[in-house]
């Protein structure tokens, strides 16, 4: 099973970006991570419509959709992981993990999304919800193949 960050913005040289390289690297095959973004200018309501555009537009053909969203589900690690093997072993080639901008994401977005998840009730900078999600996706791969990582 293949996965997708699709993200609004792009990430400079710096700790998020280190953070998310760190946790991709772990992964074979890697997390794919796609950027988006909107150079015009525009009013906060229509940007967050444009953004939505974007996001979707950069999904894989019927992959599975998972919105993140500061009101989706919150999974534990281990709910998480058997989640992601229970996609795998339904067949979905991919899921693409959609992040929003400072302003979240659109409805379309949300309406789309075939699930919508939190990472908690605590409310992340966009950058930052990369690393973190792929800290989740490599520590559910340590949970699903009895890798010592993970600790209960």
């Amino acid at each position: 099973m293949l996965t997708h960050l699709i993200a609004v913005g792009r990430m400079k040289p710096g700790p998020e970006r280190e953070l998310f390289a760190h946790y991709a690297a772990r992964l074979n095959p890697a997390p794919e991570m796609r950027e988006v973004e909107e150079k015009r200018n525009l009013p906060p309501a229509k940007l967050k419509v444009r953004e939505g555009e974007l996001l979707l537009a950069a999904v894989p053909k019927g992959a599975f959709i998972v919105a993140m969203d500061e009101h989706g589900r919150q999974l534990g690690s281990l709910a998480f992981a058997k989640k992601m093997c229970g996609w795998r072993d339904e067949g979905i080639r991919d899921v693409a993990f959609l992040i929003g901008g400072a302003d979240g994401l659109d409805k379309a977005v949300l309406d789309r999304a075939n699930m919508t998840l939190s990472l908690s009730d605590m409310t992340w900078p966009h950058m930052l919800v990369r690393g973190l999600l792929a800290e989740q996706l490599y520590r559910a791969h340590a949970i699903l193949t009895g890798h010592p990582y993970h600790r209960e």
